[in-house]
């Protein structure tokens, strides 16, 4: 099951967000008496359909002191249901030829089933049992946190990156939960009972706080008919409470933090800044940071690899990265790996160097160009991925935007200059809203 949604690149597993919608999708939407929005996304060359159910409610929506909760409730409702054994669901889409998981972030948490397209109603079916008629036990409760607390183990505890990362973002943010960890506080997780999660499932799964999104071998009024039988009929939750975040204070201090560790292979420095994230009608600023992040250390071609890989030959590894699908702000990250013999301040006091060079000389124009066509013919193939086009159009209207957002971030992004993007730079790389962290060995010397 994919538990949760990270970013990660290259060395460390990044993936980017500039998959845009194509051209001419067609996109169909409605909203059920009961609130519940769908998105339908034909494309009817193959007989497959995805089908996602997307809950605005993630691990930064849970109470404080539950951290982990919106987690341990995704994998609660893999377990029996009024009228499905734990297991059924997953066992009766595998024995249909299909697929299933689910996943859990920041700002939602989403079901999905990849399928035969004749086989929707049947996911319909008991994707709609799940959202109000689980029937949880206490043995369900005990083995689950078990499972995430090994979860947890392997994938964080385990992991001297994922424990450097934890702690920078904590640093990142003062307030507001993006600063929690998806996965949970090892001490928080322990205590997690079965109080916490259905407290949580009775108050978030509900369809006036869900968001169906049908992509595939099917028909909007198709999808409307089925949509209105079964998820149609669960009542809304009157009491739905508003999406209310914490937000962050003004940043006015730059904060530094050094992980040590025995079991770190690579030493290297990383370096995240405050960011602006992708806001309903106004993408200009997050569109300049994408293209920002691509320039700067987007691969092979880019700034800081030709600054600091070639020229200078301090670093094995560079890149930058920005993920401006959010509800609230956001983040910028900047990473430098040393080279063999180059110290943590040398590599650290190279990445501002070369950071400067960038501003000073302006944009490329002949490499932003290039970056647009790569752009535009990754637009040709996202038509052919279903799994990416539901999960475009989930992340996105569950953080905030809307479909015309989503729609739009194409041209928007072709339009940007390189002025603007030098202007988000400028705006963006403020000490006082960055935190720097060094990962080394337990035996190395900071200098």
């Amino acid at each position: 099951m994919i538990r949760r949604i990270v970013c990660a690149a290259a060395l460390f597993g990044w993936i980017g967000t500039g998959s845009s919608a194509a051209p001419d999708e067609a996109v169909t939407t409605f909203t059920l008496q009961n609130g519940m929005d769908v998105v339908v996304v034909e494309d009817h060359r193959a007989p497959v359909v995805q089908h996602m159910v997307w809950y605005r409610a993630g691990s930064s929506d849970e109470p404080k002191g539950q951290s982990g909760v919106a987690h341990f409730l995704e994998h609660l409702l893999f377990k029996a249901t009024d009228t499905l054994e734990a297991g059924e669901l997953s066992a009766t889409v595998a024995a249909n030829g299909g697929r299933d998981n689910a996943f859990t972030s920041y700002d939602y948490t989403a079901y999905y089933q990849r399928i035969a397209a004749d086989r929707l109603e049947l996911m319909m079916r008991m994707e709609a049992d799940r959202m109000r008629n689980i029937r949880l036990t206490e043995t369900d409760i005990v083995t689950e946190r078990d499972v995430i607390l090994e979860e947890r183990n392997q994938r964080t505890d385990n992991n001297p990156r994922a424990l450097f990362g934890e702690q920078l973002n904590a640093a990142q943010y003062l307030n507001h939960r993006y600063g929690v960890p998806i996965i949970g506080w090892r001490h928080e997780m322990e205590e997690l009972d079965m109080d916490d999660a259905l407290s949580f499932y009775s108050t978030y799964y509900a369809p006036n706080n869900a968001i169906l999104v049908v992509t595939g071998d099917v028909y909007p009024d198709q999808v409307r008919a089925l949509a209105e039988q079964y998820y149609g009929v669960i009542p809304a939750n009157p009491e739905l409470p508003e999406r209310y975040r914490a937000q962050e204070p003004p940043q006015t201090a730059e904060r530094r933090l050094i992980f040590r560790d025995a079991r770190v292979a690579q030493p290297y420095v990383h370096r995240s800044y405050l960011a602006p994230e992708r806001d309903a009608g106004d993408q200009e600023e997050a569109a300049a940071l994408f293209l920002l992040a691509k320039l700067l250390g987007g691969g092979t071609t880019s700034y800081l690899t030709n600054k600091l890989q070639f020229e200078t030959q301090t670093a094995v590894y560079s890149g930058a990265f920005y993920n401006g699908v959010a509800l609230d702000e956001t983040s910028f990250g900047l990473i430098v790996v040393p080279a063999e013999g180059v110290s943590l301040q040398q590599a650290e006091d190279a990445l501002d160097q070369a950071v400067a060079g960038f501003i000073a000389e302006g944009v490329d124009q002949e490499k932003l160009e290039r970056i647009k066509l790569q752009l535009r013919a990754s637009e040709i193939y996202a038509r052919d991925n279903v799994d990416g086009i539901g999960n475009r159009y989930g992340r996105a209207l569950t953080s905030g935007l809307t479909i015309e957002d989503v729609q739009q971030w194409p041209d928007i992004v072709q339009a940007v200059t390189g002025e603007e993007i030098i202007a988000a730079a400028r705006d963006l790389f403020q000490p006082e809203r960055s935190v720097t962290g060094w990962l080394m060995r337990d035996e190395e010397k900071t200098q």
